[in-house]
């Protein structure tokens, strides 16, 4: 059978998506044993896992990319989780990095704006996860911010409330959250889960990753596998397992 026939025999193979939208803790999570990475493992042949990570980023500019990334065309359908992971940027200390710090009222209006426009394009709440900022081991970030001759322009407080923020505008818009700064602090030392004081650590990665699997698991796993399993394809007649 031609390649054109078969084609126009079969159905388009759309594979569900989970869309994972977020600032450097994001676009690193397919590194080498990093969330997005776990996610995409226990979902292949299920779901596509896309990274839209940003470093640097913050929901400022976030909620100006992400009708660019979704639209209603492409999103109830084939969209069956996201996630928003800003703060760590908006909570840069306003005076020492004026470029990425959002004022905590306004990131809060961005992340519900966010929320607001994914179900406007039919994304319902249960499909929707906030992640909060992780908690900032703040001698540790010092130590790297130094090494680029910067002074230290974050702290853990201040990226406390963002979280808190955070976790509010999900209780408000009626999504999950993931509280990721209050669960790190939970061992007192935290700072095994950071690479750097902001950015994760692999132990940071399997946290984050088992933590947002106990959330999407049972849902996704559920999900039926993509094309037959290869025993069970009629080698006699491809087409019928296939088309």
């Amino acid at each position: 059978m031609a390649l054109a026939e078969a084609g126009a025999r079969g159905r388009l193979l759309r594979w569900p998506c989970v869309l994972l939208f977020g600032d450097s803790i994001t676009e690193y999570s397919f590194q080498e044993n990093g969330w997005g990475a776990y996610l995409a493992e226990r979902l292949v042949r299920k779901c596509d896992v896309v990274n839209r990570g940003i470093s640097g980023y913050n929901t400022r500019w976030a909620k100006l990319i992400l009708p660019r990334l979704i639209t209603e065309r492409t999103s109830a359908d084939s969209i069956v989780a996201v996630t928003i992971f800003f703060g760590a940027n908006d909570s840069a200390l306003k005076e020492l990095n004026p470029k990425q710090h959002v004022p905590l009222e306004e990131y809060a209006a961005n992340l519900k704006s966010m929320v607001q426009y994914l179900k406007s394009v039919d994304i319902t709440a249960d499909r929707i996860i906030l992640i909060t900022p992780p908690p900032l081991q703040e001698s540790a970030w010092e130590k790297a911010c130094l090494a680029k001759g910067d002074k230290l322009n974050r702290c853990n407080a201040t990226t406390g409330q963002y979280a808190q923020a955070c976790v509010q505008v999900a209780r408000e818009c009626g999504t999950d959250v993931l509280d990721l700064w209050t669960l790190m602090q939970k061992n007192q030392d935290f700072s095994s889960y950071l690479s750097d004081g902001l950015h994760l650590s692999s132990k940071g990665n399997s946290f984050l990753a088992a933590q947002l699997w106990s959330r999407l698991g049972n849902k996704l796993s559920a999900l039926p596998s993509l094309l037959p399993y290869w025993r069970d394809v009629d080698h006699m007649n491809p087409e019928a397992s296939l088309l």
